[in-house]
């Protein structure tokens, strides 16, 4: 999901373009997701980001969609309406320059064979220790925030799950500069080896 417009960040550049570690945030997204178990990469984009829609019809191995950048649950709805793609489906978001492989395959193997669909979150707390910022809790769960994974299952009711982690790698969503450049640290660190 890469259709947004940022506006929180305040970057010269479109969200998904903002460079974290000298590298456009989606494209670290997009390392994660293909270095996972995923079989098939889509980005959605919308009229928000035209250069992120430009960077990713350029990118090997993803197929881009429009949508119509609307926000996150409906351009997600949108998709879901397509005849081409089903569930299940991973949905990740754009601002998560810290995802890994091993995560994303973890999200899906506590999926398992399951109808139900599961948001993905982590303790509002691991947010505060890491210091980045929170923007969105849980109606339901006020400790817990949303980190932008979804899976989305074949349930057609509204048998929905929630999945907790600890990992720092889903916690630093990048909504402000702060968290950009606390996201940068992190990367510079992993790949010191520290």
């Amino acid at each position: 999901m890469c259709g947004g417009k940022g506006t929180r960040l305040e970057s010269s550049h479109e969200k998904p373009l903002h460079p974290i570690a000298g590298t456009p945030m989606v494209d670290h997204v997009l390392s994660g997701l293909a270095a996972s178990r995923l079989e098939t990469i889509y980005t959605a984009v919308s009229p928000n980001a035209p250069e992120t829609r430009a960077h990713l019809e350029e990118t090997d191995g993803v197929t881009t969609i429009e949508t119509a950048g609307d926000g996150y649950v409906a351009d997600l709805m949108g998709l879901l309406e397509r005849p081409d793609l089903s569930p299940p489906m991973l949905t990740v978001a754009a601002d998560l320059p810290l995802l890994e492989a091993p995560v994303v395959d973890r999200v899906l193997a506590a999926h398992g064979d399951s109808d139900a669909s599961r948001t993905v979150c982590v303790p509002v707390a691991l947010k505060r220790r890491l210091g980045v910022s929170i923007d969105t809790r849980l109606e339901s769960a006020d400790h817990l925030a949303p980190t932008g994974v979804n899976v989305v299952g074949t349930a057609s009711d509204s048998t929905s799950m929630i999945d907790v982690h600890y990992d720092s790698r889903l916690a630093v969503n990048v909504n402000r500069l702060e968290d950009a450049r606390i996201a940068a640290d992190r990367l510079s660190r992993s790949a010191e080896g520290r």
